[in-house]
């Protein structure tokens, strides 16, 4: 490690901002003044190795969006970067270059995609260490409630079971009521992808989308005519409804107050949750995991500014076949014994509906700072306007 990376790394811890390529020019103008560098002193002096570059990086990054602090700057440049990817890499001018491995770089030419890899191990560790809020004791449920299923969109229906679940009002007894809770199959799609990404269970949104939209498939869970019709076989077509409009759900479970919506999450804070959720699958088994992204992870995201907006929508390209799709699901509808509550027209995708919001690297990599920078997920209760879309089952395991 040459004296000038030395002392780049003690400017960044710190708190300096300082682009390596214009520390390095300073340096060499100021050997050539005076003959030879300068000893950095403080703690760089005892560095043993030179962080990768993307740590580095992040780290004057990090300075500029705030003041991390002495620790979390010794854990941001200790931390490498979980999953695919790059492997740590060294600073251009700082390291011998040779005919073997990755080449050294210059940190500024780094994607932030690479960033948000060293940033979502850090979130990780953060989300274990503060563990996910302590789950309230149980009640008994209230014996004149209205037995119901609550099944199909898990955007909708998994934050409305979980409210009446808070309410003593859980699903299940005698003779139930299903519904099967729905909306435009554009949305549908969009809403499984992100409540997948709350679980730690998604590949990225055009790569979990396209596949679907070429061979004109639908998700297990919004596959209405298929769940409707599997519920009743099981209990009869007389205790099934389809409900197409989620404004009716209140007054057909039997309580008087409204039920709250999913999180408003951004498709950047959807894509930062399925990151970090991968990063937390190398800490914790899948079980624990679900549950700390679900009771830690959103919450805390969903209380930052930034982190509210647009979900993901499916590009106006996709929408023709999506269409296609969605008017059979609307005849197999119509030609059922059972109800559908709710105009089946609103199956079909709205040509004037919002399309082509996708996540960006750039937005993603400004979140993750916030959110390093911020306090611990986990650490308190979030203050969001109602719960996590996945404090029910988690998409894959709620029933059908």
């Amino acid at each position: 490690m040459t004296p000038t990376a030395r002392a780049w790394v003690a400017h960044l811890t710190a708190g300096g901002t300082t682009p390596w390529a214009q520390w390095r020019a300073a340096a060499d103008h100021a050997t050539a003044d005076t003959g030879g560098e300068p000893d950095p002193g403080g703690t760089a002096r005892h560095l043993r190795y030179l962080p990768g570059a993307q740590q580095l990086e992040l780290l004057r990054r990090l300075n500029e969006a705030g003041r991390p602090g002495p620790a979390l700057a010794e854990r941001v440049l200790a931390t490498s970067a979980p999953g695919r990817g790059i492997a740590d890499l060294e600073l251009v001018g700082a390291a011998r270059d040779t005919p073997f491995g990755p080449r050294p770089v210059d940190p500024a030419d780094l994607p932030d995609a690479e960033l948000v890899r060293v940033a979502t191990g850090l979130l990780a560790e953060d989300v274990v260490a503060g563990g996910p809020a302590a789950p309230e004791p149980g009640r008994r449920a209230w014996p004149w409630r209205r037995r119901y299923r609550l099944v199909g969109d898990p955007w909708l229906a998994d934050p409305a079971r979980a409210e009446l679940v808070r309410r003593r009002r859980p699903p299940g007894g005698q003779q139930p009521t299903v519904h099967v809770v729905g909306a435009d199959l554009a949305s549908m799609l969009e809403h499984v992808w992100s409540a997948r990404a709350l679980v730690g269970a998604a590949p990225a949104w055009r790569d979990w989308l396209d596949p679907l939209v070429r061979r004109r498939r639908v998700p297990p869970r919004i596959d209405l005519p298929a769940v409707a019709g599997a519920w009743a076989t099981r209990v009869g077509p007389v205790r099934v409804r389809v409900v197409l409009d989620p404004a009716l759900l209140p007054g057909l479970l039997g309580t008087r107050a409204p039920l709250p919506g999913p999180l408003p999450l951004s498709a950047d804070a959807l894509e930062l949750s399925r990151r970090v959720g991968a990063a937390l699958g190398l800490l914790v088994l899948p079980e624990q995991r679900t549950r700390l992204l679900q009771q830690a992870w959103a919450p805390a995201l969903a209380d930052l500014p930034a982190a509210r907006g647009t979900g993901v929508a499916v590009p106006q390209r996709r929408l023709a076949r999506l269409t296609e799709v969605a008017t059979r699901m609307r005849e197999e509808l119509c030609r059922a014994d059972y109800p559908v509550l709710g105009d089946p027209d609103l199956l079909l995708p709205a040509a004037t509906r919002r399309s082509d919001v996708e996540p960006t690297d750039a937005g993603v990599l400004a979140l993750a700072l916030a959110m390093v920078l911020g306090p611990t997920p986990g650490a308190s209760p979030g203050s969001s306007a109602g719960p996590s879309p996945g404090n029910g089952p988690a998409p894959d395991e709620e029933e059908r």
